[in-house]
């Protein structure tokens, strides 16, 4: 039974961080999305290439990061707290690194 609660977790910090990082990574990919002034600077790109990575990227960090810990350590609270760290570090990372393509205001 322990074996089964522990991978109803993995699941749930899968999905914890999945849902978290898209919704960090939302507000920075509208103006893509949306397409600013008049909407001359769409790119749908975002949706369809950024989105599942982003998606992926922040279900599999923690779930990684915590089965690694949880092996090495043996003690899940502690596998939890690596995974919940390594999973603020990546949000940052992101929100720091990723920004959408702007193409220039006027092209002459």
């Amino acid at each position: 039974m322990r074996e089964h609660g522990a991978g109803c977790f993995g699941l749930l910090l899968a999905a914890a961080g999945a849902v978290t990082a898209v919704l960090t990574w939302a507000p920075k990919a509208r103006v893509s999305v949306h397409g600013g002034f008049e909407g001359m600077h769409r790119d749908l790109s975002v949706l369809y290439v950024d989105l599942p990575l982003i998606a992926a990227g922040g279900a599999l960090v923690p779930l990684a990061v915590w089965l690694l810990a949880l092996r090495a350590l043996r003690r899940p609270w502690l596998a939890a707290l690596i995974a919940a760290g390594a999973f603020v570090l990546g949000v940052w990372g992101l929100l720091s690194w990723w920004t959408p393509y702007r193409r220039p205001e006027f092209m002459g």
